[in-house]
């Protein structure tokens, strides 16, 4: 668990409290938290509610890893709920979020091809999205890019809820996904991450 500015998504630049969940069974070419696949502690749900309390702070992210891999993790979300928190959940796409408590904004990753993942991308979940949640691409290259806009257009995307656009880091260079975005007159968000351009890479920011 952490304080810190959310980075990413619509809420990027709020005081965020961070509770990132152990493990995932994904292993994405570019993830940038691979010290999130094992270790961590077993917190029982009280404490880390109290835990949660001691910041201050009235908006949360769940985030992995993988947090709908651990089987807590739903009644994780419903009880910060239930607490009045705004809570959003980061997931990556690839597990059923139909069962995730509609107050919390889901940001569901979908997997382009250079992630290496893209054949375990979980259709279904289209269907559970509402315009309170958010869909997110993290794009390496031109070729992930256009198979976006492609997924963008023959899955209606725009009309389910905001589209997030976002560059592996030293890969793909921002501006030049700012270009094509603005060449094709996409209807997405371009974001950078925020906590990167303020503290690099530390985790915990």
């Amino acid at each position: 668990m952490f304080f810190s500015l959310q980075g990413e998504t619509s809420r990027t630049g709020l005081p965020t409290v961070f509770i990132r969940l152990s493990g995932c069974p994904l292993r994405c070419r570019w993830c940038d938290t691979p010290y999130s696949f094992q270790g961590g502690e077993t917190v029982a749900l009280g404490a880390l509610l109290a835990r949660v309390a001691e910041y201050g702070a009235p908006t949360v992210c769940v985030t992995g890893g993988e947090p709908l891999a651990q089987k807590n993790c739903l009644p994780l979300l419903t009880a910060l709920c239930d607490a009045g928190y705004s809570v959003s959940l980061e997931t990556s796409g690839v597990l059923d979020i139909g069962k995730v408590d509609p107050r919390v904004s889901r940001i569901v990753d979908i997997k382009p091809p250079a992630s290496g993942e893209a054949a375990r991308n979980r259709w279904e979940n289209i269907a559970h999205l509402t315009p309170h949640d958010e869909i997110k691409f993290v794009l390496a290259d031109r070729a992930d890019y256009e198979w976006a806009r492609e997924i963008i257009q023959a899955r209606s995307l725009a009309r389910v809820c905001p589209i997030l656009f976002s560059p592996v880091q030293g890969e793909l260079p921002p501006a030049q996904l700012a270009d094509w975005i603005l060449a094709d007159r996409l209807p997405v968000r371009l974001q950078v991450q925020l906590h990167k351009v303020l503290w690099g890479n530390a985790p915990g920011k």
